[in-house]
């Protein structure tokens, strides 16, 4: 099986920045046409002027959970490219801190309107407009947040519990054409985690096996393996990308802790 994604379109939702832009990257390399998507149309161009490869790379405006602009942006990809063939559902949002029960209705509903409908939303299109005939992939970023509990994440965390289940839901409902899956990052250099990670990137190094925090590449590379044939018989999973950060602190179980003195 090969990682060449040549001849293929993908769509990559949230991608102006970080996680996003990085996955149109890797995608873009392997060969595939690339179309990211933004809320304004400069900031989705923008980012498509960085993304360098052998297809074709084109930015368009579309606020996630807007319906009618994403089904403008799905239909100017199949029009542009003649198919949908990767749909990578990247947006993600986190007004939502502190306890549950904090909250207000307004940041309860904006995190799962763009964290769990909006993906539900763009793969409906998806199907509609190319993948129900000819197949496809379709590829979630989700958390290890999901997968844990944290203090103050709550709103958060629970749409992306909610977003590994529908990943596995849709995973069923979609086969056999249509291979659903979802990468879990942990904490990764970008705008949205910068609270967990800028004022004390070393404490959280130190609590992570890999020795650092991760890169958008990191999740990026793991995105166009999971969308290639290679990953052909992988379906319904949620490929956790922290660096050993959910086993918990590596000190004590160091080598070098057993060889002090």
């Amino acid at each position: 099986m090969t990682t060449d994604l040549s001849g293929r379109t993908a769509l990559v939702t949230g991608a102006s920045r970080g996680i996003g832009l990085s996955v149109a990257q890797h995608l873009a390399a392997a060969g595939a046409d690339v179309v990211l998507t933004a809320r304004t149309a400069e900031a989705a161009e923008a980012a498509a002027a960085q993304v360098a490869g052998p297809g074709t790379a084109v930015g368009i405006g579309a606020h996630a959970v807007d319906e009618e602009q994403a089904r403008a942006a799905v239909a100017a990809t199949v029009d542009r490219f003649g198919g949908l063939d990767i749909l990578v559902n990247n947006v993600g949002t986190n007004p939502a801190y502190g306890p549950l029960i904090a909250q207000d209705r307004a940041r309860f509903t904006k995190t799962f309107e763009v964290n769990l409908w909006a993906p539900i939303l763009w793969t409906s299109l998806a199907m509609d407009a190319a993948m129900r005939e000819k197949g496809g992939v379709v590829i979630n970023t989700a958390s290890i947040g999901g997968m844990v509990h944290e203090a103050g994440l709550g709103v958060y965390n629970a749409s992306k519990a909610a977003l590994i289940y529908v990943t596995e839901q849709l995973a069923l409902e979609l086969s056999p054409r249509v291979r659903v899956n979802s990468v879990c990052p942990g904490v990764v250099r970008t705008k949205l985690s910068e609270a967990l990670w800028k004022e004390h990137e070393e404490a959280v190094d130190a609590l992570t096996a890999a020795g650092r925090i991760g890169e958008p590449d990191d999740i990026g590379a793991a995105v166009a393996y999971l969308a290639s044939d290679a990953a052909a018989w992988i379906t319904g999973e949620s490929m956790v990308l922290d660096g050993g950060q959910r086993l918990g602190a590596p000190g004590a179980f160091r080598e070098e802790a057993w060889t002090r003195g």
